[in-house]
């Protein structure tokens, strides 16, 4: 099988590395450093055409991304809060409890946040509409808060002082 590799420079989140192969996007990694050599990155594929989608989702021309994904990872749980995830309109927060609920694991909270870190497809998949229940930007360790920030920005909402304006 075919592997492809594609990267989007973004002026405030850096590099983002997608991965596909010949059945969709596997994986996608944001800000971090180049694990593959360049002469890897084939602008082609499933990874060219995620590539394509985000540019479009940055400008504000993209709500939701039409692409096939191939998750070979993940146990029945983080398939599942992925699942959830995916219902969240552009937009939109979820609280972590929302989705607890919404997975029928009401008392699962922090295992859904577990399941939100474990997310191969963040943007693709939105972990970043998931908000604490107070609308604080939790459950994005360090820096990563700035990027929960910054996309949910790219979507319209306000965020002041860590917190989502509903």
């Amino acid at each position: 099988m075919n592997k492809y590799y594609s990267i989007l420079v973004h002026e405030m989140l850096g590099n983002i590395v997608i991965r596909s192969n010949d059945k969709g996007v596997t994986a996608l990694s944001i800000g971090e450093e180049l694990v593959i050599e360049k002469d890897e990155i084939k602008n082609q594929g499933w990874a060219f055409t995620a590539k394509q989608q985000l540019e479009e989702y940055f400008k504000g021309e993209r709500q939701t991304f039409n692409l096939p994904l191939c998750i070979e990872k993940g146990t029945l749980f983080q398939r599942e809060v992925w699942n959830t995830l995916s219902k969240i309109p552009y937009g939109s927060v979820w609280s972590y409890s929302d989705v607890a609920v919404d997975v029928q694991r009401p008392k699962a909270v922090r295992a859904v946040g577990g399941a939100n870190r474990a997310n191969p497809l963040p943007i693709i998949i939105p972990c970043h509409r998931v908000i604490g229940k107070d609308a604080s930007l939790t459950g994005y360790a360090g820096n990563k808060t700035h990027q929960k920030e910054l996309l949910l920005t790219v979507e319209g909402l306000t965020v002041q002082n860590g917190t989502v304006k509903i």
